[in-house]
């Protein structure tokens, strides 16, 4: 669908641009900085908000503070001489490793908060990657329309045509298997949500009367757009990047399972150790409930924070 331009000023003179500020034309539309504020308070109150901000702070905790809080250091091998062919000591077993060993040799636990801090770095880079991307696209298609915004959404249409987790295998297996490569591959994969939905939220805000009102008073369309239009339009943008954080967690590793994620096979990384879990599943099953429940309790922590965040700013459940 072909969006119409925004229409510019209207001529006939000179126009004071400071006749409205872009604070009162804020104002009107977010109640003079009210909208924040009621969104905070909605979700102080909230217990899904609560318990994904404890998560997630946990998470977030132990990635920072992984060279303090791991035993030993992400490729460290110090259980090797307790490994055989049939065992592998298990959490308890031994005192000096409270979670146990890999067919490597490696803490379980050192890898676990190692691979935490792998999984961050991943999922934030990878999901600003898409959102930069994105927000690029769904901006220039929301302000110019036309050909312009035709041209950009057939593309986003191209791209939401392929499943994301097989357009990100793609790319990566295109890139090369390093870390990086599964950055780029998350991230591009992300690049047609925040698009699309940018662009549709700018073409909502351009019909609002405070757009309506400042085209009257004769602001410019690009003084509009970037004042007014653009910042009440990434509210939905900033939830969805909350949500696409729990999705490319999730992609990280499982990119990392089927093996695009480089690295050596003892690299402290979930995704790598479910990978090198499957063949000692009959004999050392916590080597992949472990890292498996990691991988969804972090997914959940942003995924609750994120569906508490788009409650709160939601329009129809505000004054519940």
């Amino acid at each position: 669908m072909t969006s119409a331009m925004l229409p510019p000023a209207p001529s006939g003179g000179p126009v004071d641009d400071t006749a409205i500020t872009d604070g009162e034309l804020l104002g009107a539309r977010t109640g003079g900085g009210g909208f924040w504020r009621d969104v905070f308070r909605r979700l102080m109150h909230n217990p899904s908000a609560w318990v994904g901000g404890v998560i997630v702070f946990f998470f977030v905790l132990v990635a920072v503070l992984a060279p303090w809080l791991a035993p030993y250091p992400p490729n460290a091998l110090p259980g090797q001489a307790y490994i055989t062919p049939t065992h592998i000591p298990g959490p308890g077993d031994l005192p000096q490793f409270p979670l146990g060993l890999d067919r490597f040799g490696g803490d379980v636990l050192s890898k676990l908060i190692w691979g935490a801090q792998a999984s961050l770095i991943i999922g934030v880079v990878s999901t600003a990657f898409g959102l930069i991307g994105g927000m690029l696209i769904g901006f220039i298609a929301g302000m110019f329309g036309g050909q312009v915004d035709n041209i950009l959404m057939r593309f986003v249409d191209i791209l939401l045509s392929v499943p994301s987790l097989l357009l990100a295998v793609s790319i990566a297996a295109l890139l090369g298997q390093t870390p990086f490569s599964v950055m780029i591959a998350i991230g591009v994969a992300q690049v047609p949500v925040f698009a699309r939905l940018l662009r549709s939220s700018m073409l909502q805000q351009r019909s609002a009367d405070y757009v309506l009102s400042a085209q009257t008073l004769g602001l410019g369309r690009g003084r509009i757009t970037m004042s007014h239009v653009l910042p009440n339009s990434v509210g939905p943008v900033i939830v969805q990047g909350t949500l696409s954080l729990a999705t490319a967690v999730i992609e990280a590793a499982a990119l990392s399972f089927l093996g695009l994620g480089g690295g050596r096979p003892e690299t402290a990384e979930w995704g790598r150790m479910l990978t090198y879990a499957q063949a000692e599943l009959a004999i050392a099953p916590w080597l992949a409930f472990l890292p498996g429940i990691c991988i969804m309790i972090t997914a959940l922590g942003f995924t609750l924070l994120g569906e508490a965040l788009r409650e709160a700013m939601d329009p129809r459940t505000r004054k519940r």
